[in-house]
């Protein structure tokens, strides 16, 4: 299970880098920072096409030896990231940092299940889960002033080198995993046909499409409207991960007992501070303060909507995973990129509208929209 976090840590850390190395990026390549947003939205989309299309091609593979494939394609892709002289050879690096990603966590996702005894899987779910959280809180900041101390380019080989360190854990570490089943060419797609699954799928779509509209701009509107140096970003950064992992154990232990009440807490506290930071983060610790906030509530998103779907869909695990990673995915390159157009076309605050409007969004759609019924833990 460490293993397993531990591999969606890299990966996360490795997609969401950019954000706190938007403003050097941009400088170093060349372009405005809503082009640079566009390495975000490149990883995003790649991985939301490869994880449904890979799953099924995956046949009755071991599942380590994929993982760690998969993550030597990741590895490839930070070194070429690190070494990019133009933002051409960028793209090609963050596709094959896409390509890692996706098909990682669509497999990671669902593979708790097999892992653990039955009365440990939601706390397992968390925990594999938790490395999105733990990468907020080390990953991107450290990043940030890694990026602050010796280039940008430092912080992708660091990543790089973590991928290698990770994929020879899971090499030692895991047992061998041979597929439950194969899964068709058509059977991720006819998840489809479960209400209850779209119904998951579309408010993953909302509510990550707004956090990342905003979330991948946070730096310049944190200079814009906090007036906080590049120092200070990393902490506010530090804040928010901090947050996020108490977020994603809350929301894990909430989502197995109500996935759809856990859902509407976090898209209701998300929409209001995405909103709010605009107006009452003025001040560094105003700002502080709507950061940790927007971390608790954003920390329990993974946890709670992957909850969903596996309860929706219990007997096609890693297909719904896999529906979930490809969905997730391309509304974070959804996100990236209404981001970018909001802030290259209307002005870098005006990201924190957009996405506030879109959780708002997911709150409607959670409280309309069909939901599974929990699983009752064994006594």
């Amino acid at each position: 299970m460490v293993a397993l976090a531990l591999g969606t840590f890299t990966v996360v850390t490795s997609e969401m880098l950019p954000v706190g190395l938007l403003t050097p990026m941009g400088q170093s390549l060349q372009v405005s920072e809503g082009v640079a947003g566009l390495t975000l939205t490149i990883t995003g989309l790649v991985a939301a096409v490869s994880a449904p299309v890979l799953v099924p091609k995956l046949g009755r593979a071991d599942r380590r030896t994929v993982l760690c494939v998969l993550l030597a394609v990741l590895v490839i892709g930070n070194a070429g990231a690190a070494w990019a002289p133009n933002f051409a050879v960028m793209v090609v690096a963050r596709v094959l940092v896409g390509v890692g990603m996706g098909g990682v966590w669509a497999v990671a996702a669902g593979l708790a299940v097999r892992l653990v005894p039955a009365r440990s899987v939601g706390s397992a779910t968390s925990l594999v889960f938790s490395g999105i959280a733990v990468a907020s809180v080390l990953g991107v900041p450290a990043g940030t002033y890694l990026g602050a101390l010796t280039g940008w380019r430092t912080a992708f080989l660091a990543a790089a080198g973590l991928g290698v360190v990770v994929l020879v854990a899971m090499a030692v570490l895991l047992p061998p995993l041979p597929t439950e089943r194969a899964v068709p060419p058509g059977g991720v797609l006819g998840l489809f046909g479960d209400a209850r699954v779209r119904t998951g799928l579309v408010v993953v779509g909302f509510v990550v499409t707004g956090h990342f509209a905003a979330y991948t701009y946070v730096r310049p509107v944190l200079e814009d409207v906090s007036g906080v140096g590049a120092g200070m970003i990393g902490t506010l950064l530090l804040a928010y991960g901090i947050a996020g992992v108490a977020g994603n154990f809350l929301a894990g232990a909430g989502a197995a007992r109500s996935p759809r009440r856990t859902l509407l807490v976090i898209s209701s506290v998300l929409a209001a501070t995405v909103l709010a930071l605009p107006w009452l983060g003025g001040s560094p610790a105003l700002a502080a303060v709507l950061m940790a906030v927007w971390g608790l509530s954003y920390g329990g998103v993974s946890v709670a909507t992957q909850t969903w779907l596996l309860l929706a869909a219990p007997d096609a695990r890693e297909a719904a995973s896999s529906l979930f990673a490809g969905v997730f995915n391309g509304a974070i390159a959804l996100g990236a990129l209404v981001g970018g157009l909001a802030a290259d076309g209307v002005g870098v605050t005006a990201v924190m509208w957009v996405g506030g409007a879109l959780a708002v969004g997911a709150l409607v759609t959670t409280a309309a929209g069909p939901a599974p019924a929990p699983v009752r833990p064994p006594k």
